[in-house]
């Protein structure tokens, strides 16, 4: 049924793509990472079960389109890596990328060889293709687990860097396995020429677009469109040319141009984005789809009770020995180390450079088959049944275990941010949405309005189409584990309404009611509704800018450059101590303006003592701010 033909392959690259566009709907709908859904098509595609897809079915294209569709896969995840952004979780981070990947690398090829009775060189190869968890994988994850900004900026940034690391180092030891290469002064030469030509090549093709750009009229009618195919131009051809001088080095290049243009100011950014993110989903798609219906089930049977440990190990001992390892002393949670622990499915790299090294491995044993060399042909043979099925088998249980059940492990562990529901997608709504949002919180809108629901879904929020007074809508749209509801409707009755289902129904924290009718506040209150006049709240702003115009000019930055933020004591190493003490171990740029305690607050004096329960207001600048809230409520 396979077809290898050109007649039949374009109705087959049209059917996995459109595959793949379908998973991507099943994956916002059910809140699922969409690569769950690709290799499940992918396997039920395959020779294993429908026969559809075949090795033979793409001839000798695949390993270029492979190579290529990687290359924009790493292009777009490491395009959107902000320099800026890595001061969420800096140390951490670098040894995520660093100590963390020596940990994966040595510890999954000791687990291999002694496993699977694996010759040591193949047991490091499968170990280094392992260390990679990679933006093909993270990105969907986040994109339905809103973590805090901090656990996912280290997760994105250990995919993005350890995908181009571990293909590095697996190509070395893949050609030193080869080549005969024992030498370890051969292998570092061989990973530095490879990361070195990476980084020039990209480097080079980043500041040729940099220019072209910023400073080439690139015809005002279709400047946009010119720029996004620039750029992913630029993406293939840095890959394709570093390829060309190192193989593998296509991957650095990749990486480095996508950094590098990622963190410049260029024009049509967010043309750019959107673009090179719809790409990625079609090439995502039919890469995984490919690779997984090439799948042979046989090479995982073969593995045995030792494929199960290898799994076990990676997943359950080594993975979580490094995050904790790595994220020692920082300002992570312990809810949040096991999440990024339990959290760590491998993706395309693996799979595809698992896949190019196997059909090497035959066809060099095909060769010494043919020349006599039976048991040089049978060594290579079982090298590549052990790398292939290794490799696919830990990436279908991860895959399946983490990446399916992500969303089910954050809500156990508690660390997905405070789930705040907007009723109303309005002005109103839309403007505190994004103020939340730009702080790590999770939001959602409920919007009856159609047209309203479309912009808001426009401008990057997560929308539920319904009526806010409906029980049902509330709930299918997260009420029932919403810490805090807004009812922001222009209809003062319709707020009324939803504060007193949200209260008598899903029983949150907190419920706070918009009043667009002054002489409406006392009403809802007496209700015990909390409630703000947008009147008042107007008047008292103008107010501020009158008599007090350099507060209100700073709390008008709250949200951007400033912050302020009421948080519980329960770090034991402040309690019992006295402001003065602890304000010289607060970040620089924040400080303690407020204690609320047992209902009353005060302004504190630097003798004020905390107590355990304490409320205090910390302001300030806004990271400051964060890294604050976390030494003061660890929790």
């Amino acid at each position: 049924m396979a077809a290898a033909g050109g007649g039949n392959l374009i109705p087959l690259v049209a059917a996995i793509i459109g595959i793949g566009v379908v998973s991507q709907v099943l994956s916002d709908r059910f809140r699922v990472p969409s690569v769950v859904f690709l290799i499940a098509s992918g396997i039920l595609l395959g020779p294993e079960v429908l026969g559809v897809i075949s090795p033979d079915s793409f001839g000798n294209a695949l390993q270029a389109i492979v190579g290529l569709s990687v290359a924009i896969i790493v292009f777009e995840g490491a395009f959107h890596l902000r320099i800026d952004k890595l001061r969420e979780a800096p140390s951490a981070t670098f040894r995520l990328v660093t100590l963390g990947a020596v940990i994966a690398f040595v510890g999954t090829g000791v687990v291999v060889h002694y496993a699977l009775d694996a010759p040591w060189a193949v047991s490091f190869l499968v170990g280094a293709l392992l260390v990679a968890t990679g933006p093909t994988v993270i990105a969907p994850i986040l994109e339905v687990v809103p973590v805090r900004d901090r656990v996912g900026t280290a997760l994105d940034t250990e995919g993005i860097v350890n995908d181009v690391t571990a293909a590095i180092v697996a190509v070395v030891i893949f050609e030193a396995i080869i080549e005969g290469v024992s030498s370890p002064n051969a292998l570092v030469t061989l990973f530095a020429e490879r990361l070195g030509v990476g980084v020039i090549i990209g480097g080079i093709v980043a500041g040729t677009l940099y220019y072209v750009l910023r400073y080439v009229d690139l015809s005002p009618g279709n400047a946009p469109q010119n720029a996004r195919l620039l750029t992913l131009a630029g993406a293939l051809v840095s890959y394709a040319a570093a390829d060309f001088v190192a193989t593998e080095a296509g991957i650095a290049a990749v990486a480095t141009a996508g950094i590098l243009l990622g963190n410049t100011d260029i024009p049509y950014e967010e043309e750019i984005s959107a673009f090179k993110g719809d790409i990625t989903l079609l090439v995502l798609s039919f890469v995984f789809i490919a690779l997984a219906a090439l799948l042979e089930f046989e090479n995982l049977l073969t593995l045995g009770t030792g494929g199960l440990v290898v799994v076990a190990a990676v997943a359950l001992i080594i993975r979580p020995l490094l995050v904790f390892i790595s994220a020692r002393g920082d300002r992570f949670t312990r809810e949040e180390k096991l999440f990024m622990s339990f959290v760590g499915p491998r993706g395309i790299i693996p799979a595809s450079v698992a896949t190019l090294f196997a059909i090497e491995f035959r066809e060099r044993a095909a060769e010494a088959a043919a020349e006599g060399a039976v048991q040089q042909a049978a060594m290579l043979n079982q090298s590549a049944s052990v790398l292939v099925g290794t490799v696919f088998l830990v990436i279908l249980m991860t895959v399946v275990f983490e990446a399916g059940l992500a969303r089910q492990i954050a809500e156990y562990l508690d660390v997905i941010p405070m789930r705040v529901l907007i009723i109303g997608g309005g002005k109103v709504g839309r403007a505190l949405a994004e103020r939340l949002a730009d702080r790590g919180e999770n939001v959602v809108l409920i919007e009856q309005d159609q047209e309203v629901v479309q912009t808001a879904r426009n401008k990057g929020f997560t929308v539920h189409h319904g009526d806010g007074t409906d029980t049902d809508v509330l709930r299918s749209a997260g009420a029932g584990n919403a810490k805090v509801v807004v009812a922001a409707t222009g209809d003062d009755d319709v707020n009324l309404l939803v504060s007193q289902l949200a209260n008598s129904k899903f029983d949150p924290e907190s419920v706070l009611a918009r009043a667009n009718n002054p002489d409406n506040v006392e009403a809802f209150e007496e209700l015990g509704v909390r409630t703000i006049s947008s009147t008042m709240a107007t008047a008292q702003a103008m107010d501020n800018y009158i008599e007090r115009p350099s507060m209100s000019n700073w709390m008008g930055e709250i949200g951007r450059s400033g912050d302020v933020q009421e948080v519980e004591v329960t770090a034991e190493v402040l309690i019992g101590r006295t402001i003065r003490e602890v304000g010289p171990e607060l970040p620089n740029g924040c400080l303690i303006t407020l204690v609320s305690r047992n209902g009353d607050t005060t302004v504190p004096n630097a003798e004020f003592t905390l107590q355990e329960g304490d409320r205090i207001t910390i302001i300030g600048e806004q990271d400051a701010v964060r890294n604050a809230e976390t030494f003061v409520h660890p929790n």
